[in-house]
């Protein structure tokens, strides 16, 4: 059994290299790829760039539930959902206050709690989440992503250029392009990086989750939704550090709207997913969590200190939840 589970971690930790440097690979050869082909620096921001921080989440979701593993599909976007917004957000808050954009409290905030709800009542009706649903997932994301643009595109026609577009100007505009073979090589070698990786978080997961006689349900909500959120927050606490989080909030709301529109919409069209009782429960810890929070932003604008430290409390009591449930 030792063997076993040595054998699983190894394959766990592989599998997450493979997903975060394969989404870094894919990311950076398509941006170069749609630049050549004289697409707006904004629309690869907002496209390309954005749904790449999802690319680990929807590989192990998607092989999660070809595998039959559908608990572990739901698990990991919604525990990586949690752990951006309590975690990720808290940690930050801790190092430097985050002010909130007026965009992202009217209207990328309330979009994401819709989505939350969206995600909880479709698992309560029939226990599932099946390929209707998942279609009507990928639809809303597909409107939302051309509203986003469009929106962004109009603000520029009119001369109002925000900071957040500035800044994924500005990344965008940072990246190198690259040559038409390097661009092939680096799209194709990172999707094949991210299926193998996907696969071989899952695989690891499964056997650990076996192994231990535990839930894979727990397994997608702390081992599998860490892990594939560990960059996000790396990279969160250096802007922290350097004071530069302007976009932090944005980035989470965005990322959390990707995991349960794009990942479970994907996963859910593939194979439908079938909800268990602990799966509606954390939906709803999901959503209570995006309130709270909101309720910091809405009543001062920002999330300081202290409520960056009651984030991490809240997360670490519902931490020792999962465990002991």
């Amino acid at each position: 059994m030792v063997t076993t589970v040595i054998k699983a971690i190894v394959i766990l930790i592989v599998g997450f290299v493979l997903l975060v440097k394969g989404a870094d690979f894919f990311v950076e050869g398509a941006s170069s790829a749609a630049k050549m082909l004289k697409v707006p620096s904004l629309i690869i921001g907002m496209t390309i760039v954005a749904m790449g921080t999802s690319l680990p989440e929807t590989s192990v979701s998607i092989s999660a539930s070809m595998n039959n593993q559908n608990t572990l599909a739901v698990s990991n976007a919604v525990g990586s959902n949690i752990f951006n917004l309590m975690v990720v957000l808290g940690v930050c808050a801790v190092i430097s206050e985050l002010h909130v954009s007026k965009d992202v409290l009217k209207r990328d905030y309330p979009f994401s709690v819709a989505c939350a709800i969206l995600l909880l009542v479709s698992g309560c009706i029939g226990m599932t989440l099946g390929r209707g649903d998942g279609i009507l997932f990928l639809i809303i994301f597909a409107c939302f992503l051309v509203y986003l643009v469009k929106s962004a595109m109009d603000d520029r026609k009119r001369g109002e250029i925000t900071e957040v577009e500035l800044e994924v100007d500005e990344e965008v505009e940072e990246m190198k392009e690259l040559p038409v073979w390097k661009c092939i090589v680096y799209i194709v070698g990172g999707a094949i990086a991210i299926k193998f990786g996907g696969d071989w978080v899952v695989d690891g997961a499964s056997t650990i989750a076996t192994s231990f006689g535990i839930s894979a349900t727990l397994v997608g909500l702390t081992i599998c939704s860490v892990g594939t959120s560990l960059p996000e927050l790396v990279t969160s606490i250096v802007a922290a550090r350097k004071n530069e989080l302007d976009m932090a909030i944005g980035n989470v709301v965005g990322s959390n709207v990707f995991n349960i529109l794009m990942v479970l919409g994907i996963a859910a069209t593939v194979s439908p997913i079938a909800f268990l009782m602990e799966n509606v429960i954390d939906i709803a810890v999901l959503l209570g969590f995006s309130l709270i929070t909101w309720l910091f932003c809405v009543t001062k604008k920002k999330i300081g200190r202290a409520e960056g430290a009651t984030m991490l409390v809240l997360y670490a009591i519902y931490l020792v939840y999962i465990c002991i449930r």
